[in-house]
């Protein structure tokens, strides 16, 4: 009997030791198979009110990472240099504050429509729902579009960093560890792109900072040249380059550069209670546009000459202009640091570009206006064919191989730019189309847990705004700077391409459904389907009594927790 008691231990110990590294490759093969809504333990729907599989593990220091800094790319670190170049140190401050006020307006719209509507593929949904079917589609992929060129445009920024310390290795090796990196940390889950974000994000933004104090030291000549440089660059090369036209070319540019601030809409369907988490994280915004944008290009403007021949589209290696402004500061091992942030920021925003194309995708999949098969969701909440299809477009990075990496950069730029144009554009047209659907059907906002801070004038602001952005942009396309403002067709499809997708896209859908509506009517507009079930008497009396709460606080600390 002891002998049988003894096999059994013997066997059982076996079992034990085998059964954990085989059920381990069991969980791995079956987290790859479709999403079992009676298994969820989350409550995801899509406009239809369908769950969707995606899951809620996204948190508060995500969402305010991702908010405050998770955009913050080649836009900003490298393309402001093309910008300083075309527009001059004073369009900086124009392009990026006029830029940044409507920024701010189409936010805190979306957190309106995002805190009623926490659907997956927020900007597209959200044009279904409020606007036309073929408008939804147009939007749709054209934001999947953007992210999918921002995905090489930003490998090939990382390739240019890389070559300000070593130009004779072949970028495409630096590019294709970046590409394998970026797609590893997607393939684990959202959980781990909220935490590579926060880790990413922390870096850029102690970068900026750093920069901003590191400014103020050079521009008072406590640098090791002791020079007071003040306004030189100002008045020897004049505030403005090229005049009006100038400061118009430097739109689109500001506007790439604080693409992804939408992205805080975009986690909706992913963050668990979208309802406190997202108001804070959108109020957040004011902070990165007036800090991490405002106050770091004042002292590019005021550091580095608009002619410098190391910015973006002069005869020299493009180099970004911050680490221009600390190696005309004499500093000698900092520009090299900085150059490193640079290169950890790209990356951070070529992970935000597969999250941003995959949940796209996915969510047209839902709205069948992408193929059925982009819709499908795994156990793990990834949309796995959308992460394929991001993989598969992803590989124009090594197009950094080209010896001339500038002419692709600015090619990639170019469908980039507008399309975050169009995006907001959408946005705040939705959300006007949402107030008055509201005010249509006698609806009353009481109902929103959030609203916007500027309402429907700031959306209408905001409209007005990009309409005039690709007015102006067709017009600096048609007639550049370049060639005496002589008009080419080459300068004007690699300024004004994102335009003419937007346009192909809408007119194909029209013909082939042939659907001839520009909009739904306001009476028709559903305003419950997608709606997140909330409890909106208890919502209202926690925010009252958070509000008592803070009524106690002292002023700094009230300012405190409602910014920041």
């Amino acid at each position: 009997m002891s002998k049988e008691i003894e096999d059994y231990s013997v066997s059982s110990q076996d079992r034990s030791s085998s059964t954990p590294e085989l059920t381990r490759w069991q969980r791995i093969k079956d987290s790859f198979k479709p999403a079992e809504p009676e298994k969820q333990d989350i409550e995801n729907l899509d406009q239809d009110g369908e769950k969707t599989g995606l899951k809620r593990d996204l948190k508060n220091r995500h969402v305010s990472m991702i908010a405050l800094g998770g955009s913050i790319g080649t836009g900003l670190l490298i393309g402001s240099g093309s910008a300083l170049r075309t527009g001059g140190p004073a369009a900086l401050l124009i392009a990026w504050g006029i830029v940044g006020t409507m920024v701010f307006t189409v936010v805190h719209a979306l957190g309106e429509l995002c805190c009623a509507y926490p659907v997956p593929g927020a900007f597209s949904t959200y044009a279904n729902m409020f606007i036309d079917d073929s408008w939804a589609f147009s939007v749709g992929w054209n934001y999947a579009l953007m992210w999918l060129f921002v995905l090489p445009l930003e490998l090939v920024a990382a390739a240019m960093c890389i070559t300000y310390w070593n130009d004779t290795i072949n970028p495409a090796s630096w590019v294709a560890i970046f590409y394998v990196f970026i797609f590893l940390i997607n393939t684990f889950g959202v959980k781990y792109y909220g935490e590579a974000e926060v880790y990413l994000t922390s870096i850029k933004l102690i970068a900026i900072v750093g920069f901003i104090i590191l400014g103020v030291v050079l521009v008072c000549g406590g640098g090791p040249t002791h020079e007071f440089i003040g306004d030189k660059n100002w008045k020897e090369g004049g505030a403005f380059t090229f005049g009006f036209k100038g400061v118009a070319t430097t739109f689109v540019t500001a506007s790439y550069s604080m693409g992804g601030t939408e992205m805080v809409g975009l986690t909706s369907a992913e963050v668990d209670n979208p309802g406190k988490v997202l108001p804070k994280a959108i109020r957040q915004i004011f902070w990165r546009i007036l800090l991490f944008y405002f106050l770091s290009l004042t002292f590019v403007g005021l550091l580095v000459p608009a002619n410098s021949p190391d910015l973006l589209g002069g005869s020299q290696t493009s180099t970004s202009p911050f680490v221009i402004a600390i190696k005309i500061g004499g500093i000698k091992a900092l520009p090299s640091i900085f150059n490193a942030c640079i290169l950890i920021s790209v990356l951070s925003v070529g992970n935000s570009a597969v999250f941003g194309c995959s949940r796209t995708i996915q969510s047209l999949g839902t709205q069948k206006l992408a193929p059925k098969i982009f819709a499908y969701v795994d156990r793990k909440g990834r949309p796995l064919f959308g992460l394929g299809f991001a993989a598969v477009f992803g590989l124009l990075c090594f197009l950094s191989a080209y010896h001339d990496q500038g002419t692709v950069f600015a090619w990639l730029l170019s469908v980039c730019g507008l399309a975050t144009v169009i995006s907001w554009l959408n946005i705040a047209l939705c959300h006007v189309r949402f107030r008055l659907a509201m005010q249509k059907q006698g609806r009353s906002l009481d109902e929103l847990t959030f609203t916007s801070l500027t309402g429907i004038w700031g959306s209408i602001y905001s409209i007005g705004f990009l309409i005039f952005v690709l007015v102006i942009q067709f017009w600096t396309a048609l007639f550049p700077l370049e060639n005496g403002g002589k008009a080419s067709a080459k300068n004007f499809f690699q300024n004004y391409l994102g335009a003419v997708v937007i346009l192909v896209l809408y007119t194909a859908h029209k013909l082939y459904t042939r659907n001839w509506r520009l909009m739904k009517n306001l009476s028709d507009v559903d305003l419950d389907t997608g709606r997140r079930v909330v409890d909106i008497e208890l919502i209202k009396a926690e925010l009252e009594e958070e509000r008592l709460k803070n009524q106690q606080k002292p002023f700094y600390k009230r300012f405190w927790n409602y910014w920041c």
